[in-house]
């Protein structure tokens, strides 16, 4: 699976290394090119999986505002829930294409 935007891979993963979560596919931090990222100011707390951070991306001459996000330490219960543990997965939305 990968993810892009435009023309770039920003990231890469076998299928069978993504963890889905509420329909969206979250990829090993280790898949991702934090070069494209820049952290966001945009403040986020969900109830059952915790403090999120979301990315800016830019890649191909765009920059996507809070195109991808992250939960650095999600609260245990949510580990529990999910069944695998995704500190520092990431997902995107918002324009990044995920196929």
């Amino acid at each position: 699976m990968k993810a892009t935007l435009g023309d770039t891979v920003i990231a890469e993963a076998p299928d069978e290394d993504i963890i889905s979560i509420e329909g969206n596919s979250y990829f090993p931090p280790g898949s991702v090119n934090r070069d494209l990222f820049t952290e966001s100011t945009t403040p986020y707390t969900c109830p059952w999986k915790g403090e999120c951070q979301y990315f800016d991306v830019a890649a191909d001459g765009q920059t996507v505002e809070d195109g991808a996000f992250a939960y650095p330490t999600p609260y245990p219960t949510a580990i529990t829930r999910v069944g695998k543990d995704f500190s520092g997965y990431v997902a995107f939305w918002k324009g990044i294409s995920v196929s």
